[in-house]
């Protein structure tokens, strides 16, 4: 499948199915949906050797591509991930329904009654460069949603992914739910993403999750809507009321507990009036777990094995035990700061101060602002939502975590009796 014409029909003819499936998924009850997530689960548990069979392939293919140690070890599975995995789609079974949610209703003077409905977006198309339980996640939350998935996973987890999916597909059918709901991208070639991006008839929105390299590709080519966030450079503010035994927790918390993720702490901002007594104390807590210093001109002298930071460095998402240091005048000096430097992710402040709490919280343009929290809890899970799709930094059409409500849209529902408009 590497000619252009034969990627190009593929890409269409399974986003019409994806089509045709999504509208028989926007009528089934809750309790179909609820009945896969199941039926998928108890399958992952009795036909899991046949899943870690496809993802040894994987593991096998795995420095072909030049996977460290720890991103193989994020594509390995396990009985107990398998378990996990499971488990996830149980706990989203629980979760409610949001489609046909009445979102809000009134009653007009004439007599009619205005409501607005939830309702599935259609069809997603999810490419992502994640472990294999992310298609299991996404399936899950796209279907419970209401709405058709066409995946495509990273060629590092291909038999992984293909397994996985065989198996969401067969419960599919155990249910009585159209196949289709749930199709997986049986191509490497990267080629077909493009033809994808450009179905915009039949595909509603496009979630890209990976690297820059892939969610910029995506942005340009997408001739859909796309949710996404491009990089997570998030902040700690310690305000001059910090506590600092709870400053110190927070920081490290957000920079060392996964240093690698989207919502780990990339920059620690400290006001001037305490930076000569905190900034010792958090350097050398921080140099315990191994993370590398960069600091401003006023944070070098009080932060021993520093090295001095470029303005790049503020810019950085490091993904690594690597922190960026600034010493700011005050709290509107930190919000400039984080406003520019940033990436609209999670930035957080430590305070005891009411008002600087607030004036932060309004004043931070980011999809999440924390105080006196780290920034490791923007994510689905600990916000209430379940599973999450991925966390979007934009403005339309959801902002933070995506969970089951931000995969749907609304329509207005109208009811009258004989109106007519004079």
């Amino acid at each position: 499948m590497n000619a252009e014409s034969d990627l190009r029909q593929y890409a269409t003819q399974t986003a019409y199915r994806a089509r045709r499936a999504s509208r028989q998924l926007a009528c089934a009850t809750g309790e179909q949906k609820n009945r896969w997530l199941r039926r998928s689960a108890e399958l992952l548990r009795t036909r899991g050797q046949e899943i870690l069979d496809a993802n040894a392939r994987d593991l096998e293919k795995a420095p072909e591509f030049g996977l460290t140690s720890a991103a193989i070890d994020r594509l390995r599975l396990t009985d107990n991930r398998l378990a996990s995995i499971a488990a996830a789609l149980e706990q989203i079974a629980m979760l409610p329904d949001p489609v046909g949610e009445t979102i809000d209703s009134h009653v007009r003077p004439n007599g009619l009654v205005v409501s607005r409905i939830r309702v599935p977006l259609g069809v997603i198309f999810f490419i992502y460069e994640s472990r294999p339980n992310v298609t299991v996640d996404a399936a899950a939350l796209c279907v419970k949603s209401g709405n058709a998935v066409i995946l495509r996973g990273g060629k590092e987890a291909f038999h992984s992914n293909r397994a996985l999916h065989t198996v969401l597909t067969d419960a599919l059918g155990d249910v009585g739910l159209p196949a289709d709901a749930v199709q997986f991208v049986e191509t490497t070639d990267r080629a077909a993403v493009g033809h994808f991006l450009k179905l915009n008839g039949l595909i509603d929105v496009t979630i890209p999750r990976g690297g820059r390299s892939l969610i910029e590709r995506v942005t340009a080519e997408a001739t859909m809507p796309v949710i996404k966030h491009f990089d997570g450079i998030c902040h700690v503010y310690v305000d001059r009321a910090a506590d600092p035994q709870m400053a110190e927790r927070i920081v490290i918390n957000s920079k060392c507990q996964r240093p690698g993720v989207c919502n780990a702490a990339e920059c620690l901002l400290v006001h001037q009036e305490i930076a000569e007594r905190f900034l010792p104390q958090i350097a050398a807590a921080l140099q315990d777990q191994g993370v590398e210093l960069r600091c401003c001109k006023r944070a070098l002298p009080l932060v021993p094995g520093g090295k001095p930071a470029t303005e790049a460095d503020f810019r950085t998402e490091f993904l690594d035990l690597i922190l960026s240091v600034k010493v700011v005048d005050d709290l509107e000096d930190a919000i400039h700061h984080i406003n520019e430097f940033g990436s609209h992710h999670t930035d957080a402040i430590v305070t005891s101060d009411l008002r600087a709490a607030r004036q932060f919280t309004t004043a931070v343009d980011s999809s999440a602002v924390h105080v006196n929290a780290s920034t490791r809890f923007n994510d689905g899970g600990e916000f209430g939502l379940g599973a999450e799709i991925g966390i979007s930094t934009d403005k339309f059409h959801a902002r933070g975590p995506c969970g089951l409500r931000e995969l749907t849209s609304y329509k207005f529902v109208v009811y009258g009796d004989g109106h007519v408009r004079t």
